[in-house]
């Protein structure tokens, strides 16, 4: 008969990693680790930030301490300020572990634009991958996308419907090749967004053997110019604004899509007028913005990418920063994954015009 006044001796279980739901927490500032008392990609200023990239829209002004990706952090000095680019900065190798109050920090390759990291929380046996923006094809510009395994993956969804699906970027730039020689005296105005698509579109073009030189609106001349200074050629870059008119005639023009229907666009004489995005798989959004020659080139995943990427990091519940969430979510469903709208504010504006 056992001795009652005993108590039962238990065989030793280990403990359960937490879930990253208890440690890992939206917040209007953005994604918080608790433990570590950081954010990733906040959207205001705070004491530790951890930066996936340096697009507007998730490299802010203003943090007092700043981990990112050396060429993130040079893209951010360029950008806003070495003041304003953070008070402490501190640059990650890809894969390096740091330590951050218990938690282990690492940088993988996102495959987004040039030094474009997911970042990966290891913590207690628990780990989470946030992936900032990304996409799994082949940029000339910057490393691939590098899945990782996980519990929870945090992914973006820009194009997280089945009506997006990127044609092939090489493609693309034969279109506008092509055009040219319909067009052999028309300038061809192309809107590409400063950070990592003007860049990929100069070194598609080169790698298509288009060698003459490229002229760029002034605004895109620094982030071009870092680009270079990092180790991805360009080749023959010029200004555009001071120019002569009959330079420009049957040439390439790079300006922010902004640029594209402004004052500053006069100077062309009747341009072929092209907007490089992922949003001209829209032909409607195309022809309201009077783009002649869409492109569709896109630094961001397409659906049948979202969805690779789900298998490949194998993680059972997938949580959705910004983006077309309701899509997304039903199919992860379908997938046997669990998703979890996470509706952060504050992101893809700048993907608006990607």
């Amino acid at each position: 008969m056992a001795d009652l006044a005993k108590p039962a001796i238990r065989p030793h279980l280990p403990a359960m990693p937490p879930h990253p739901e208890t440690w890992l927490h939206p917040r209007p500032e953005g994604l918080h680790c608790v433990p570590g008392d950081f954010f990733i990609d906040p959207t205001r200023a705070v004491d530790r930030a951890v930066i996936t990239h340096g697009h507007a829209d998730h490299a802010r002004p203003g943090h007092r301490h700043v981990l990112a990706s050396a060429e993130t952090l040079a893209i951010m000095r360029v950008r806003m300020g070495e003041a304003r680019a953070g008070a402490a900065q501190q640059a990650a190798a890809p894969g390096e572990i740091v330590r951050v109050n218990g938690v282990g920090v690492s940088l993988i390759p996102a495959g987004h634009v040039l030094g474009s990291c997911q970042v990966v929380l290891d913590y207690e046996g628990s780990r989470a991958v946030v992936s900032g923006d990304y996409k799994r094809r082949r940029d000339p510009t910057c490393a691939p996308f590098v899945p990782v395994s996980c519990d929870v993956f945090v992914t973006e969804a820009t194009f997280g419907l089945p009506v997006f699906r990127h044609p092939d970027a090489a493609a693309e730039i034969a279109k506008l090749l092509h055009s040219m020689t319909i067009f052999p005296t028309r300038a061809h105005l192309v809107g590409a967004y400063g950070l990592g698509k003007a860049q990929r579109l100069i070194a598609l073009l080169r790698e298509a053997g288009y060698d003459s030189p490229i002229y760029l609106h002034g605004a895109l001349q620094k982030l071009c110019d870092l680009y270079e200074t990092l180790g991805v050629p360009l080749g023959d870059l010029r200004p555009a604004t001071v120019a002569d008119k009959d330079a420009l005639k049957g040439a390439i023009v790079l300006a922010p899509p902004s640029a594209v229907a402004d004052r500053w666009a006069r100077r062309l004489d009747d341009p072929v007028v092209a907007v490089a995005s992922g949003w001209m798989r829209v032909r409607q959004r195309a022809r309201a913005s009077g783009v002649e020659l869409p492109l569709v080139i896109s630094d961001h995943a397409d659906w049948d990418e979202l969805l690779a990427t789900v298998e490949d990091v194998a993680a059972p519940e997938i949580w959705v920063t910004h983006g077309a969430e309701a899509a997304l979510l039903r199919q992860l469903s379908l997938m046997g994954r669990r998703g979890r709208a996470l509706s952060l504010i504050g992101y893809g504006d700048e993907a608006e015009q990607e």
